[in-house]
């Protein structure tokens, strides 16, 4: 099932918020901008899935699991929080930006019908305003799209798709549950390529039973494809999911620390030899004009509107998070009531400690200036471990190594203590 939402305060039914300015706020690192000073994204969950893939605690469901609502009806659901929410946003004061970036997930997005999405992404621009040039991607399983899906997808605005390949090795796959040919891989980027699309191709490393040698077969099937953007991520084993269950009784074997490190460092060098630069701990881009941006804009602490069940936002100074269940979100939708389940409000030290821990995974966005004085100290000893890049220090930057990358948690708790 879906991980549980945060336990944080009640979220008021007019979705009213305080901004930044208005809240106040010392001067400092950590300091918050002013309102409407920061550049303003769009992330829609689509919470739908054909199967639910026995290591996910994302929040989707499945046909048998709706529960009193319509996937059919979800597009029109979409579309009355973007209108709601530019009442909410004028009525707190808040400036509305034009969006620089939109991201679909999921779930699988392409679910829906392609024409859907580009509903939805419609009114997203008559409520903001989409910037020329923005970047709006979608999410999507190989075997939910086809040649007419990509043409309505990139007619509808959409200029950038991301496939969750995940492995090239069956049975890796079918101990994560995919069921997608990882032949039909190839085949829809292609596709993709053809209408003009940006493509990513998303892996998974240390599924239990995974060889280092499968891992270079899927890294290797992925360059293949020539795609322009390349995740890779790590197994997180999440209780309450099927793989948990199975992994605690003793069924599969737990991720294996020391094997991932092994991965994550013949990734490094498989993508780096294709032409692949790393910009964050777990992505790689075929040049930096290709590095996701709306991804960036969360490690960067920029502002969205989470639209969907269970979707989370963060504007000038305050989260929130929705309803899970499409049912009890559209409930919400439809009444005219915020779908917010719980909300928090963003101090100047919470937003400094995010922001180190986040923007320290980003190559080039951390500046030494950024941190406190007294643990500017600490990073000597952190170049001389290894671990950050001294050469980048000199110039003001705090940039991990590969050593650092695999410890950035660890990087990063020392420049707080």
């Amino acid at each position: 099932m879906p991980s549980a939402l945060p336990i944080a305060d009640p979220a008021p039914a007019d979705g009213l918020i305080t901004p930044w300015a208005a809240a106040g706020s010392a001067a400092g690192p950590g300091a918050a901008p002013a309102a409407g000073d920061v550049p303003f994204g769009v992330y829609v969950h689509v919470p739908f899935c054909r199967v639910r893939c026995g290591y996910c605690d994302f929040n989707t469901y499945t046909a048998s699991e709706l529960r009193g609502v319509r996937r059919d009806d979800y597009a029109g659901h979409a579309v009355r929080e973007i209108e709601w929410a530019a009442t909410v946003l004028d009525r707190s004061g808040v400036p509305r930006r034009p969006v620089s970036t939109v991201f679909f997930g999921g779930g699988t997005p392409t679910m829906l019908p392609a024409s859907d999405l580009a509903m939805i992404l419609r009114a997203i621009d008559d409520t903001w305003g989409i910037l020329p040039g923005a970047e709006v991607t979608t999410e999507a399983n190989p075997d939910s799209v086809d040649a007419a899906s990509l043409e309505t997808l990139r007619a509808g605005g959409f200029n950038r798709i991301s496939y969750g390949m995940q492995s090239a090795v069956p049975h890796v796959l079918a101990t994560l549950d995919r069921t997608h040919d990882p032949l039909r891989v190839p085949v829809v980027v292609d596709l993709a390529k053809q209408q003009g699309l940006d493509v990513s191709l998303d892996l998974i490393y240390s599924t239990p039973g995974e060889s280092l040698a499968d891992w270079r077969t899927s890294l290797d099937a992925a360059i293949a494809c020539e795609p322009d953007h390349v995740s890779a991520y790590s197994l997180i084993v999440e209780d309450g999911t099927a793989m948990g269950r199975m992994v605690a009784r003793g069924e599969l074997p737990a991720p294996d620390d020391d094997l991932a490190a092994d991965m994550y460092e013949l990734a490094d060098q498989v993508l780096g030899d294709a032409g692949y630069s790393w910009y964050e701990v777990s992505n790689w881009a075929c040049g930096d004009a290709h590095a996701s941006r709306h991804n960036l804009s969360y490690w960067k602490g920029h502002d969205w509107w989470g639209v969907g069940p269970g979707a989370h936002s963060a504007v000038a100074g305050t989260r929130w998070w929705n309803v899970k269940h499409p049912a009890a979100y559209a409930n919400r939708v439809l009444s005219g009531e915020s779908p917010a389940a719980g909300r928090e409000t963003i101090d100047d030290e919470t937003r400094y400690v995010e922001r180190l821990l986040l923007a320290a995974r980003v190559r080039g966005e951390l500046a030494t200036s950024e941190i406190r004085q007294e643990a500017r100290g600490r990073v000597a000893g952190l170049i001389a471990r290894g671990l950050v890049d001294g050469s980048a220090a000199v110039r003001g930057r705090i940039d991990l190594t590969l050593q650092g990358r695999l410890l950035a948690d660890a990087v990063v708790r020392e420049l707080l203590d």
